[in-house]
């Protein structure tokens, strides 16, 4: 039996504050999220991923860039995890890996409708103190 690397895992919960084994998976998350048909993977399946130790399919999603961050998922869930702040961390250790800052002059307008408001936003917080 293969055992995947939790190291990814490990630096998701303590960036995000939140324990990906807490959840039990009854999907109330995905139930209320307003921008689920969108996402590739849906917040109970990029949990369920995360717990499985398959962070990396997690990381290469559109899901994590397409939260909204409305905060619905973490006041639904029974448990207190908070997909939007799970979502956040991700966007961040994507963003770090990548080395690289975004300056909004450089984006050209053609690009602007393609590129997620959530990337600019994780990648101002990344920078930010």
């Amino acid at each position: 039996m293969e055992y995947p690397d939790k190291t990814l895992i490990r630096q998701i919960e303590t960036l995000s504050g939140q324990g990906i084994s807490d959840c039990y998976q009854c999907g109330r998350c995905t139930s209320g999220c307003p921008v689920v048909d969108e996402m590739d993977l849906n917040p109970r399946q990029t949990i369920l991923l995360l717990q499985l130790g398959k962070a990396e399919e997690v990381l290469g999603s559109n899901g994590i860039w397409l939260c909204a961050s409305c905060m619905v998922c973490g006041t639904r869930c029974p448990c207190e995890v908070d997909y939007a702040r799970i979502a956040e961390a991700c966007r961040a250790i994507v963003l770090r890996a990548k080395n690289s800052k975004v300056d909004p002059d450089s984006i050209k307008d053609e690009n602007i409708e393609e590129i997620p408001q959530q990337a600019f936003v994780a990648s101002f917080r990344k920078f930010a103190g």
